[in-house]
């Protein structure tokens, strides 16, 4: 049977339930002896395995099946979580989410995951009793361990067999590096380097680039090919500075035919009795979902009812909604005809068909509205993983994660956010020491919140840390010839904030690998301003900061003003639409060189939109007093000097396509009711 036709199905699936093991896992954390909830993690964890079986992906589907087993012990009471095997967990999670990228990009899903799965195997025989690392404690029982944590290929085989064969010494070799080492992969290296000395290494585990690169725990191991004896071997290795252990273990030819046979043959017997038990599940071609609850398992439960959900591409809804616009300049243009010929009848038809039209237009964009939720629940992880590194206690507290947004802003606001809750968990919230010694509790609260707010929707990312002091702030801004002392004497203290967001711009002593305090946040905002959004910031000294994202509602169908210059028409939205007026030409004045007009008190440029797009029929300057739009970004203004208002309007933003050059000052076109194409106007491209 072709598999590749549910190929993208299996990856939705298994995405899906990736995120429930990860979310469940972190339940779990919270409270390890509800065996509700290892249930549901066994569950997810089966289901998976045999999907990736079924579909031929045996590396995602062998690992899955030695969490498997894990997770079959502590439901039978066997076995009781703990720290180490929650990591451990967790790496698994992370290694079978990394297959699945690898499946997406076009790959076949294969990793590197010896040590991984040595931990696991050391967990489920007992070998680990807790305390030290399972390779610190692995002992006898050497080709069992060997047969299911080293895969050798046919190549990497016939070269031990014959080597054996010769009168050669074939040895397994697993070295342990100190807890304490600072060094581990110059270690390893001196390693390496003393064993080619005397001998061939065949293969190492992990391999020896990603021994190179430190990406491993504290053990690695290896074939090795040598005419030494074991013990000289094992003294050799023990004479490096930081191993801790070396052990040495010779092979013969029946054991090496016996550890790969059982190997091959546990990996068939898997994949033929996963594969017949659930190819019909995925080769279904509609999903039915049964969504896992968060609670334990009560004894007696009634079947949970099928979702009455469909996965669609999001390119079929942009299809639709480029169908739609179509026939919203349909409709534009009969009101318009029925207007003009004054006929009853075509003008009750053209009325009842804006309002269904009106009705689906509604429904269209209701479809491509995505809950926020999809982008939040990857967080609740990542902030666990950077408290145990950082050694914080962080409680992070999700609101308002079925707020809906368009999802085109989904899809682009993940990466902000991942960095503003970086930098509030890495230098927002203090260490336990720092927040105890400032009377606060040791456990650090992080708030990320989304509600709506008119036409806009708002994600704020609050932390009760010790927020930003506006003089430190200040004096690297000045440090860093961001801004001069007479001007930072002068800014407000939203001001000094917004510098947060200079390019390059730190207050961090210390730059982390994990985040510095306004290392990057330029491209944050730039983003998000991208997105039409806006971000701003409020701070209290001792008490926290408060990081607020304001996005608009869909990028599909935006409200705008329309205006007129002459024989053109452009839409300007109203989102950076401050307010409308009419202002005599006197009153605009030549300052160094550069337009400027009075608006509430204030000086601000003044920009002519026929000087900007080149319109040929039309000169402000003739004209005795002219409109403008007054358009903000952020906390600048501008004026925007236009020849008449044509009026508000709901458009559908068109893409200007490949056919024509970017324009700056353009983010794209929409067509209106008489057929005409109208410009949409980027403010933001005006306001420097």
């Amino acid at each position: 049977m072709d598999m590749n036709q549910y190929l993208s199905m299996f990856i939705d699936e298994s995405n899906d339930h990736l995120q429930s093991l990860n979310d469940n896992m972190l339940q779990l954390e919270g409270n390890p002896e509800d065996l509700g909830i290892v249930q549901v993690i066994f569950r997810s964890a089966h289901t998976l395995k045999g999907m990736a079986a079924t579909m031929g992906f045996e590396d995602l589907a062998s690992l899955t099946h030695k969490m498997e087993n894990v997770l079959d012990l502590v439901r039978n009471e066997k076995l009781k979580m703990q720290d180490y095997i929650f990591d451990t967990l967790f790496k698994s999670l992370d290694a079978l989410e990394s297959m699945v990228q690898d499946i997406t990009s076009g790959g076949e899903g294969k990793a590197d995951v010896s040590a991984i799965v040595a931990s696991l195997q050391a967990i489920e025989s007992g070998e680990w009793t807790g305390g030290e690392t399972p390779a610190a404690t692995t002992t006898a029982k050497p080709v069992e361990s060997i047969s299911s944590a080293v895969d050798l290929d046919e190549f990497q085989y016939s070269v031990l067999d014959q080597s054996i064969a010769e009168g050669h010494r074939v040895f397994y070799i697993d070295v342990l590096v100190s807890e304490d080492s600072q060094l581990k992969g110059v270690r390893a290296y001196m390693v390496f380097d003393l064993l080619e000395r005397s001998g061939e290494v065949v293969k190492s585990f992990p391999t020896v680039q990603d021994i190179e690169q430190e990406k491993f725990e504290r053990s690695f191991s290896l074939y090795y090919i040598t005419t030494k004896e074991a013990q000289e071997l094992e003294k050799s290795i023990l004479s490096i500075s930081e191993i801790e252990s070396a052990k040495v273990i010779q092979l013969d030819q029946e054991t090496l035919q016996q550890m790969t046979n059982q190997a091959a043959a546990a990996v068939e017997a898997e994949t033929v009795a996963i594969a017949t038990a659930v190819s019909q599940e995925v080769a279904t071609a509609v999903k039915i979902e049964e969504k896992p609850a968060a609670k334990p398992a009560a004894p007696t439960k009634q079947a949970a009812a099928p979702s009455r959900t469909i996965r669609v591409d999001i390119e079929r809804l942009d299809v639709l909604m480029n169908l739609f616009s179509e026939l919203l300049i349909d409709r534009s243009r009969l009101e318009q005809l029925a207007s003009e010929t004054g006929n009853n009848d075509l003008s009750d038809t053209v009325a009842h068909l804006s309002r269904v039209s009106s009705d689906l237009q509604n429904i269209v964009l209701k479809l491509r509205m995505v809950p926020v939720d999809t982008v939040f629940n990857r967080f609740p992880r990542m902030i666990r993983d950077l408290a145990k590194t950082l050694d914080k206690k962080i409680d992070l507290v999700i609101t308002g994660a079925e707020t809906e947004l368009d999802r085109t802003v989904i899809d682009e606001i993940g990466d902000p956010l991942v960095h503003l809750l970086r930098n509030a968990v890495d230098h927002g919230v203090e260490s336990i020491a720092e927040r105890v010694a400032a009377g606060k509790p040791e456990m650090g609260t992080v708030n990320l919140r989304a509600f709506h707010s008119g036409n806009h929707v708002f994600i704020e990312i609050e932390d009760d840390g010790k927020g930003i002091y506006r003089e430190k702030l200040l004096q690297t801004a000045i440090k860093r010839g961001v801004v001069t002392e007479e001007q930072g004497a002068k800014m407000s203290d939203d001001e000094v904030n917004q510098l947060l967001f200079a390019p390059g711009f730190s207050t961090a002593d210390k730059i982390s690998d994990i985040s510095g305090r306004g290392v990057g946040l330029d491209v944050v905002k730039s983003k998000i301003t991208s997105l039409g959004g806006n971000v701003t910031i409020h701070s209290t000294p001792g008490k926290g900061t408060n990081f607020s994202v304001q996005l608009p509602l869909t990028l599909s169908i935006i409200a705008a003003m329309l205006v007129r210059v002459g024989s053109e028409k452009y839409a300007i939205p109203l989102s950076s639409i401050v307010e409308t007026a009419i202002v005599q030409r006197e009153q605009v004045r030549n300052i160094h060189g550069n337009k400027m007009i009075t608006f509430r008190e204030s000086l601000i440029p003044y920009l002519s939109l026929n000087e900007v797009f080149g319109v040929p029929d039309f000169n402000d300057e003739d004209e005795s007093e002219t409109e403008i739009v007054v358009i903000r970004k952020g906390d600048r203004l501008a004026a925007v000097s236009v020849e008449e208002f044509i009026g508000q309007s709901e458009i559908v933003l068109k893409s200007m396509g490949t056919y024509l050059p970017s324009i700056e000052g353009i983010s794209g076109a929409t067509i209106l009711g008489d057929g005409q194409v109208a410009l949409i106007v980027d403010p933001n491209a005006f306001i420097k």
